[in-house]
């Protein structure tokens, strides 16, 4: 299944790895959307998805920022410059889109876009950060 959560994700921090799961719930509904084979209007249940993950990524962001700022940790900004990146990317879906017309179009694209920034952002940009983990 897309964005089940599995050992190799986990950081080892127990709020920053809770945080993550987060994440992946957000995906998985999202995904689990676009495997509903009806015509039922899910312009609703999209917006939803897409609101909760803008508020909670933001919400993740600033606690990850916040302890890396604590620690002086000399990534932070380029690491803060990939969080504005995905938080930009999923507002101009928001935004941007007819997403009562598009949902299908819509569903898949936050699928795709969450999928590879949950592959690529946890699994390298954050493992990054973990050395900071000893430290608190």
């Amino acid at each position: 299944m897309a964005f089940e959560w599995k050992e190799r994700y986990k950081l080892g921090n127990e709020e920053v790895d809770k945080q993550h799961m987060k994440l992946f719930e957000i995906g998985a509904r999202a995904y689990e959307l676009t495997r509903l084979d009806d015509a039922y209007d899910r312009y609703d249940d999209i917006l939803e998805v897409l609101q909760e993950l803008a508020d909670y990524a933001q919400y993740h962001f600033k606690y990850e920022e916040s302890f890396m700022e604590k620690h002086n940790f000399e990534h932070l900004p380029r690491h803060a410059k990939e969080h504005n990146y995905f938080v930009a990317k999923v507002k101009s879906i928001l935004l941007s889109r007819d997403i009562d017309e598009e949902q299908e179009q819509t569903l898949q694209e936050i699928t795709d876009f969450l999928s590879r920034w949950v592959s690529t952002h946890i699994m390298f940009e954050d493992r990054r950060y973990t050395v900071l983990f000893d430290k608190d």
